[in-house]
């Protein structure tokens, strides 16, 4: 009984560990980008796009003005520089959940995803 109470114990102060890093990463914020800085996207550890900046003088000269514009290259660049930010962001939850675990993998335990908010 002493070490199924034990276990359990392990399991609340795991749970509350990842609830206050679930807080942390929605605090922390990565940025992606694409045509050298014409599009730069801001991902918060949480997934969430927090915000798109777009360069109007550098995306005039990638894609051009007007209805000579070339929206595809700027719907690429929006979609490349969004990747890149949650590619970001996901290196960040895992480097921070292997901190928080001891480097143990944990991919597979049911339930994880919805503790860390996914």
């Amino acid at each position: 009984m002493k070490n199924l109470a034990s276990v359990m114990g392990q399991a609340k102060q795991m749970k509350e560990r990842m609830e206050r890093l679930q807080i942390e990463l929605a605090a922390k914020t990565v940025e992606g980008e694409s045509g050298a800085g014409a599009v730069r996207v801001v991902v918060n550890g949480k997934l969430d796009v927090l915000s798109v900046r777009l360069d109007r003088p550098l995306l005039t000269t990638l894609a051009g003005t007007g209805e000579d514009a070339d929206i595809a290259v700027i719907e690429d660049l929006i979609t490349a520089a969004t990747n890149a930010a949650l590619e970001k962001a996901r290196s960040l939850v895992q480097q921070e959940m292997s901190q928080l675990t001891g480097g143990m993998d944990l991919s597979g335990v049911p339930g994880l995803d919805k503790l860390l908010g996914g």
